[in-house]
């Protein structure tokens, strides 16, 4: 007898048939190993010590059809992977560094996805797909690869992923080729550890340059980089990531939440899970809100479905993020709600109660005129009133502009729902709102004011875009009116003469202005006319056209050519002082060193009017003579080498009047004084007149 043995099979072949089954044996065998077990083209990768490489392995499966199979990879003829049972077991240093990378479209079902490259794992592996519970158990599976490691010149072995429970310690290894003549830096989200006052506390480095962070945090959650520095500057760097998992908790509930009667709303829990919410729970006057506990699924989260809460609450849904959402609020939805998330781990405890409130919206009795027309000088008087629906008391009114800049200091008084303007001046001109607010909701009505035969503000904010022989000029209209025409008036700056140019379509904010001089600057300045006449000029802009191609100035000192501008000064402020106003602002991160000089210039509003202009190298200036009662307008310039001008953001301040209050103050208490004196000598003389009286009639008598 002849036993052959299988993987699962035991067959017991007669001696007189031996023979014939040998030969059969040696004939199918060759045919079948050859097809079976051939040898793929090796494949050569390179990678740099910290980066990652992925290992490409498809799965033959015999007919197409998926079976079980167990996955080996090996190193140098040793194992370092094993996928079984979609398990993968990685073995000595590749602990926390490989990845299966299951994706039939891109890569092959036993590709792998080995992170944070060191220099031992150069050398050669080895793809081997085995089919235990089929004969024979390899097919034409298995794939040569070969990693050359690039780059350890300084980093040895890189940080590695890791993932960890909050309040456990974190640990990312870094160690130098020679760490006695090495200096390694820690970075969380490229901003040094030691910028990080709280990460910084609770992190330890050891003398290798590993990082320890004990205990963690749910907000150390990031990406860490690893910085390799030799006495030579030079850098290496490799990053890996922290993963802080931790319970389902809630991080914020307010103690009071208003819904507006008859209205949707939506009543949040503001939680944090990682890893993702699998269960949130409400509970309403400390019962259970919903009977079926909600679960979040991904089908729930790809179709953004709402589920009903019961039938005992209708209109009433779960979100897909766990919120409640009140498709029409009663008084009913009125309570002490709570809400508890969940994931993997657990949940951290139960919300804080939220006190629900049910608060009908406020309704207008009195709206405003969709338009008031007035004049120059004039007063406009627009009224408002609200009433909550309740009655029980009055919302608050406020009236805004809609474009968002501020209401007129000192000419507008608001009584009751009612604002008045005064003294009417073009930049009064706009929409209003009237906005009446409860703890429900916002509810808003609009007026506009125009102004009489008033033309309209000129253009600003002036940008510009160049080649060779053309400028295209950007800018913002004043305001937004039907029959709007712009002209453009532009020159060299070393020219006199202006020319114009008209914009044909009365809706285009920019024009393109041709046949210009290569390598010069040009002076830009936009006027409006509506059917009142002409507007005001915008602020005049400076704009250089390109050289033509090829074409190099004389001298090149940087990446700034000679003919190119230079950047605006940043965040200009205004700030008081005991005595006086102070500015402030920063240089302009492009072409500071063609810059020549500030210019800081200030304007009395609203007439726009230029006050004062001073030039100047700091970037700091002191007003001493700004006059009292004034709204003024700020503005700093930077002026190239070039004659190039570049304006900063502009900043409005209100000059209190300080010194009229104190005269009035100094002059009132006189008055009193005066007052009391007179009143002093009155009382005296009356008092020696009854006096005298009395004397007279003693001596009568």
């Amino acid at each position: 007898m002849v036993e052959l043995r299988g993987p699962r099979k035991v067959l017991l072949v007669s001696t007189g048939g031996a023979a014939t089954l040998l030969l059969a044996l040696l004939l199918v065998l060759p045919a079948q190993t050859h097809a079976y077990l051939e040898d793929r083209e090796p494949v050569y990768l390179e990678a740099k010590v910290g980066s990652y490489v992925i290992l490409n392995c498809p799965v033959d499966f015999p007919k197409n059809d998926p079976i079980p199979y167990v996955l080996h990879w090996n190193k140098d003829n040793k194992p370092v992977f094993t996928l079984y049972d979609g398990v993968l077991n990685s073995y000595e240093t590749f602990l926390g560094r490989v990845t299966l990378l299951n994706n039939d479209l891109v890569y092959g079902k036993a590709s792998l996805n080995l992170t944070s490259i060191r220099e031992s794992d150069n050398g050669w592996y080895e793809c081997k797909v085995i089919f235990p519970n089929r004969v024979p158990n390899k097919r034409n599976n298995g794939t040569w690869f070969h990693i050359s490691v690039l780059g350890g010149t300084l980093l040895k072995i890189p940080p590695v992923n890791s993932t960890v429970l909050e309040g456990d310690p974190a640990f990312f290894k870094c160690l130098a080729q020679n760490p006695e003549t090495m200096f390694i830096d820690w970075f969380k989200d490229n901003v040094s550890l030691l910028d990080m006052y709280d990460l910084m506390r609770r992190s330890t480095f050891g003398p290798d340059g590993s990082l320890m962070i004990s205990p963690t945090q749910m907000s150390d959650l990031g990406f860490y980089k690893c910085v390799v520095r030799n006495h030579f500057n030079d850098t290496q760097d490799a990053t890996a990531f922290l993963n802080v998992q931790y319970k389902a908790k809630v991080i914020y509930a307010p103690k009071e939440v208003y819904l507006p009667f008859g209205e949707p709303a939506v009543l949040d829990c503001h939680f944090r899970s990682n890893p993702p919410l699998t269960n949130l729970r409400w509970e309403k006057d400390g019962f259970l809100f919903d009977p079926y506990n909600v679960q979040v699924s991904d089908e729930d989260v790809r179709e953004n479905l709402l589920k009903p809460i019961s039938s005992a609450f209708q209109g009433v849904f779960y979100k897909r993020n766990g919120s409640i959402y009140f498709e029409k609020v009663d008084d009913a939805h009125a309570g002490r709600y709570a809400c508890t998330p969940y994931n993997e781990l657990g949940t951290d405890g139960s919300s804080p109660i939220i006190n629900v409130i049910v608060q009908k919206p406020p309704y207008f009795i009195l709206k405003p005129k969709l338009l008031y027309v007035t004049k120059i000088g004039s007063t406009v008087e627009m009224h408002c009133d609200a009433r909550d629906r309740d009655g029980t008391h009055v919302p608050q009114i406020t009236w805004v502009k809609k474009d968002g800049s501020m209401l007129p200091h000192g000419r507008y008084q608001i009584n009751g729902g009612n604002m008045t303007l005064e003294e009417i001046v073009e930049s009064d001109r706009g929409i209003y709102a009237c906005q009446a607010v409860n703890e429900a909701a916002t509810i808003s009505a609009d007026a506009e004011i125009m102004i009489e035969n008033v033309s309209p503000r000129a253009p600003y904010n002036l940008t510009g875009n160049s080649s060779d022989t053309a400028i295209t000029l950007r800018w913002a209209p004043g305001y937004i009116r039907q029959y709007l025409e712009y002209i453009i008036w532009y020159r060299p700056t070393d020219g006199i003469e202006w020319r114009t140019f008209k914009v044909s379509n009365k809706h285009m904010l920019e024009a393109t202005i041709t046949n210009l001089q290569p390598a010069k600057e040009y002076e830009f300045m936009v006027l409006c006319q509506d059917n009142y006449g002409d507007g005001m000029f915008s602020k005049a802009f400076r704009y250089f056209t390109k050289p033509r191609e090829f074409e190099q100035p004389e001298t090149f000192q940087d990446t700034l050519l000679q003919f190119n501008q230079i950047g605006s000064p940043l965040n200009l402020t205004i700030e008081k002082r005991s005595s006086h106003f102070e500015a402030h602002w920063m240089p302009p991160e492009l072409g500071l060193d063609q810059l020549r000089y500030y210019i800081l210039r200030w304007w009395i509003e609203p007439q726009h009017k230029l006050h004062g202009s001073v030039t100047t190298p700091e970037i700091s200036h002191t007003f001493e003579d700004l006059d009292e009662d004034e709204l003024y307008t700020f503005q700093v310039f930077a002026m190239s080498t070039t004659n190039y001008t570049s304006g900063s953001n502009e900043v409005e301040v209100y000059v209190y009047p300080y010194k009229k209050v104190k005269a009035m103050t100094v002059s009132g208490v006189l008055i009193l004084l005066i007052c009391l004196a007179v009143i002093c000598m009155l009382l005296y003389m009356k008092r020696n007149r009854m006096k005298k009286l009395r004397e007279a009639e003693n001596v009568k008598i």
